[in-house]
């Protein structure tokens, strides 16, 4: 059935409860003014309230069914001020409408405007868009609109925590949340009940999350869940709710939201499951919120998650950077988290690498990329050492190169002679163990690291922020008017070309020396933009690319290479 036949069913069952139930159930007699004032006293805060301001109103109640006695007393709440609760990481602001959150800040971290991270997109205060920590009922929702009503509040004594409770007679909402002094990590709860039914409901979080200030943020916001029946952590953007909420339902590990570097993400509380008892099913809902953000004027889709476990939410709830070390702290499948691609098996190892070097010794993460890359290379180098000796002996083949392409100069592109050319070439340099090819080694090599790093600097939160000399950010182009470094990178791939022999001794001159001047031009105008870590990685790599260049071109190796391929001197025949 479509939304619209169960609201419409929904709407004339209740006109028939409310049209049959007077004449079931007699009206009791109202309760004494005395009775009622103490009732309220009861429910009230211990500290009296301020007195509410003329514009502040009672909290909305939803009118119960005519005849239907409440099943518990109802709270009196007002609108009160913001609450703040601060740790040594956070800062929180909830209100006590709809016991929601406003506004959560991560201290140590700093959005790409410069200003204090807020996780939490600010056009959702002035759209229909809920707040952070409002609930989303997949069923029937109360009558009661529990996401508008003001709660009462119960501050913990040591300030890192609070408790929001609302009742109108017949719903009954109870949430909280609890902050630990240095940690990432908190734990909310929900409970609701409807006539002291438990009513299962889900935490959301909606209008995107994490560093709003970035442009295209959407992009990168994705809900994640963990199935461990399938070891595999599932990623869904905002796409997937764009034709309604999209629901999956497992026994997940964690469930939440996630940015290019941040990630909210709920664990099932596990002390609230006995010992022979199942865990009920977690379900976590995507949702698309068309909003604007901090960096993007126009509207667009962004991304929104509920998580639930039925009727009573006991979670822990990490909501942080995606830094590994503190991931695995929290619960070791956490740091699925961080996804560092297919190429995981290298970039991973690399990041590692890298992270201790910062850690343990160099305490800058440019130095360390400097020092990761110089050693890559060293490591790498019998291999480069290999493919220099080929690259001799080519440049010593040249007069026989250019023999063989004389015989064959006058021979049309069409001409099938033109086979008898390209055999005999191929048969020299294999007489000489000579790969053809193998000027394009040392780029092969790199390719993989050169991936491998990006997606370092792409996952990493780590990286971002970390400064080396003049940049200040690593994961980001240099913020200099002229980006230096890849300036610096051409003039280096230039300068080793030059010094590198040339890979088809026998081809066009014109064409090779226009190669010299492209190649390096090309590779400046792909890092021009790309994380300045990347632009480093790469510098590096060619600044000891030359030094092994000139270091092989003064050995003797590469002077009994190039003797190794020159053709036997004839002998002259002397008469008697």
């Amino acid at each position: 059935m479509s939304m619209e036949v169960r609201l419409l069913l929904a709407f004339l069952l209740m006109g028939v409860v409310m049209f049959v139930t007077p004449y079931i159930y007699k009206s009791p007699p109202p309760a004494p003014k005395t009775a009622q004032k103490t009732t309220v006293a009861q429910n009230e805060p211990s500290q009296p309230p301020a007195a509410p301001a003329a514009a502040e109103t009672a909290a909305p109640v939803a009118p119960a069914a005519p005849g239907v006695p409440p099943t518990e007393p109802a709270t009196v709440a007002v609108s009160l001020p913001p609450v703040t609760i601060e740790t040594n990481l956070f800062r929180v602001t909830l209100n006590n409408q709809g016991a929601t959150v406003r506004s959560w800040q991560l201290k140590k971290y700093k959005g790409n405007d410069n200003k204090p991270l807020d996780l939490v997109n600010p056009a959702v205060g002035s759209s229909e868009v809920p707040y952070p920590f409002s609930l989303y009922f997949a069923g029937q929702p109360p009558t009661a609109k529990v996401n508008q009503v003001y709660y009462t509040e119960t501050p913990d004594a040591d300030g890192l925590g609070i408790a929001f409770g609302y009742s109108d007679g017949h719903s009954r909402v109870r949430k909280t949340f609890r902050f630990r002094r240095d940690s990432y990590l908190c734990e909310v709860t929900s409970a609701v009940t409807v006539d002291q039914r438990p009513l299962a409901n889900a935490i959301e979080w909606r209008g995107g999350f994490g560093d709003l200030t970035v442009a295209n943020a959407a992009s990168k916001e994705n809900t994640i869940y963990f199935n461990p029946a399938e070891n595999k952590l599932f990623e869904q953007g905002a796409k997937a709710g764009k034709d309604g909420p999209s629901p999956a339902t497992a026994n997940f590990s964690f469930a939440g939201l996630e940015d290019q570097y941040f990630a909210a993400v709920f664990l099932p509380e596990t002390t609230e499951v006995l010992v022979g008892e199942e865990r009920p099913p977690f379900v976590v809902t995507t949702f698309a919120d068309t909003l604007r953000t901090e960096a993007v004027e126009k509207p667009g889709p962004l991304v929104g998650a509920a998580v639930s476990l039925g009727t009573d939410n006991h979670f822990r709830l990490f909501v942080g950077p995606k830094d590994l070390d503190l991931l695995k702290s929290v619960d070791p499948k956490l740091e699925q988290v961080v996804s560092f691609g297919w190429l995981s098996i290298l970039a991973k190892p690399l990041f590692l690498v890298v992270n201790w070097f910062h850690k343990s010794f160099i305490h800058n993460f440019g130095w360390s990329i400097v020092l990761v890359t110089i050693i890559i290379n060293v490591a790498l180098f019998p291999l480069r050492f290999s493919n220099m000796k080929s690259m001799r002996k080519m440049q010593a083949l040249k007069p026989q190169l250019d023999t063989i392409n004389a015989k064959y100069k006058k021979l049309g592109l069409t001409d099938p002679r033109k086979a008898d050319q390209q055999a005999e070439t191929m048969a020299l340099y294999k007489q000489n163990g000579v790969n053809p090819m193998g000027g394009c080694l040392p780029m092969v090599i790199q390719l993989p690291f050169f991936i491998a790093f990006y997606k370092v600097f792409t996952v990493s939160v780590e990286m971002r922020g970390a400064n080396w000399l003049w940049v200040t950010d690593l994961s980001q182009p240099e913020s200099l008017p002229l980006h230096i470094l890849p300036l610096i990178m051409i003039a280096s791939q230039f300068w080793m070309q030059k010094m590198t022999p040339t890979a088809a001794p026998g081809g066009d001159p014109g064409q090779q020396k226009m190669m010299m001047y492209m190649m390096p031009l090309i590779f400046g105008f792909m890092f021009y933009n790309l994380p300045s870590g990347l632009v480093l990685y790469y510098l590096t790599s060619n600044l000891v690319g030359m030094g092994l260049q000139l270091f092989f071109n003064h050995t003797a190796t590469a002077e009994n290479a190039a003797r190794s391929v020159e053709p036997p001197k004839k002998k002259n025949n002397i008469r008697k």
